[in-house]
């Protein structure tokens, strides 16, 4: 049998993706979301080499031009606040950067024509028939279709439903992170600065809308629970975390309690021996969450592709397509896991003496020659899959 109707929950970055190509392989894609609409804000997300060929074949690439960052330098501060070096934004943006909530918002308009999207709805339980999987929603009617992709994050509905609880996959790194915007009271125009202090990261930059500040925390917070925690309590955690940390730090507090796209999670990583059971396959974090600086929103896009060209290249053998599809993606998740795996240690040292090991690294990268290598290496996650087209999903 070939399977025509495919469940994906999550409409983020990765859902919206495989809708996109799935529909492009002869599928009818459902899209199922736990939030009521498509979630705005959220931290800048940027591609490479690799990548950007996947942003042109999608036919958005242009579009994600229009909402890109525009980064300039960063400047970093010393203990007392002053600037002690700057690094150019070239180090950090990419070919092109832009915000995952204007992504998110363009994927899900190019997608919306062909794909039902169902919001404020989530998969409660999974059961694989002969020829489809039943799928049980919080609040839908039950419903049956030929396979459901589970590209729903780090924290995963469909992977706890198909392949069991949460923490037996993830991997938490002893940081925490939150982002929210606030007032740019400090006049930022495509720029941003980092202030630390031992276990605490603040970095804020303003961009395409110059009267926001977009705020980034990174703490360190080993056997901190944190993603389900009510927004009240992740406010009074973030305010309690940071209460005595100086610059400018009480002033962007003061916007925590009005800002309202609030996010908060632990730095995670998930580890699963296999990312495909029966028709249920993961994509994304769901599969394999590197967390900051593992290339996971270009890896997640790319791997969209994948799934939905091995799929039409299988004919529907769901069974040959996953096993494919995993073969091709293993490599890259690892690289961006090993480069993901001290984000933390590097953007919320612990001491005083690993910021300033830190900061000269920084000033490493203010070099030509240094500079050079910190590109080929963040490059090097970007890149660690090559863009394949596949013939069935470039004719539609």
């Amino acid at each position: 049998m070939t399977a025509r109707t495919v469940l994906v929950s999550g409409a983020g970055i990765a859902g919206p993706s495989a809708a996109h190509w799935l529909h492009r392989g002869g599928y009818q894609v459902t899209v199922v979301e736990s939030a009521p609409a498509p979630r705005p804000g959220g931290q800048a997300v940027d591609f490479r080499g690799e990548q950007v060929k996947l942003l042109a074949a999608m036919g958005v690439l242009d579009e994600v031009r229009r909402y890109e960052t525009a980064m300039g330098d960063q400047t970093v501060l010393g203990p007392d606040g002053r600037p002690v070096l700057t690094v150019p934004g070239a180090a950090w943006s990419g070919e092109v950067e832009i915000l995952r909530g204007d992504l998110a918002r363009i994927l899900y308009e190019r997608t919306a024509d062909h794909t039902e999207y169902v919001f404020g709805d989530r998969v409660t339980a999974l059961t694989e028939t002969a020829d489809g999987v039943e799928v049980t929603f919080r609040h839908g009617a039950p419903r049956k279709f030929d396979l459901v992709v589970g590209a729903d994050g780090v924290h995963s509905g469909v992977r706890a439903a198909a392949f069991g609880p949460e923490p037996e996959f993830r991997t938490d790194l002893g940081f925490g992170i939150a982002g929210f915007t606030a007032p740019n009271h400090l006049g930022l125009d495509h720029t941003s600065i980092m202030y630390n202090e031992p276990g605490r990261g603040l970095t804020v930059g303003s961009h395409r809308l110059p009267d926001r500040l977009h705020v980034s925390l990174v703490f360190a917070a080993d056997g901190v629970e944190l993603h389900h925690r009510a927004p009240g309590e992740q406010r009074a955690l973030l305010a309690r975390l940071f209460a005595d940390t100086g610059w400018e730090t009480p002033k962007l507090l003061e916007a925590l309690p009005a800002a309202d796209d609030l996010y908060v999670d632990s730095i995670s990583q998930i580890h699963l021996d296999r990312w495909a059971k029966g028709r249920v396959v993961l994509l994304g974090d769901a599969a394999w969450c590197a967390g900051p600086g593992g290339s996971g929103t270009g890896l997640a896009m790319m791997g969209a592709q994948v799934l939905a060209g091995e799929l039409a290249a299988a004919g529907g053998d769901h069974v040959t397509a996953f096993a494919h599809y995993e073969r091709r993606l293993r490599k890259a998740a690892t690289v961006g896991q090993k480069n993901g795996k001290g984000a933390g240690d590097f953007l919320a040292p612990c001491t005083a003496a690993k910021i300033r090991s830190r900061n000269r690294v920084y000033r490493m990268l203010s070099t030509r020659l240094f500079g050079g290598i910190f590109v080929k290496m963040t490059d090097r996650a970007a890149n660690a899959l090559e863009y394949r087209e596949y013939p069935a999903l470039t004719a539609a």
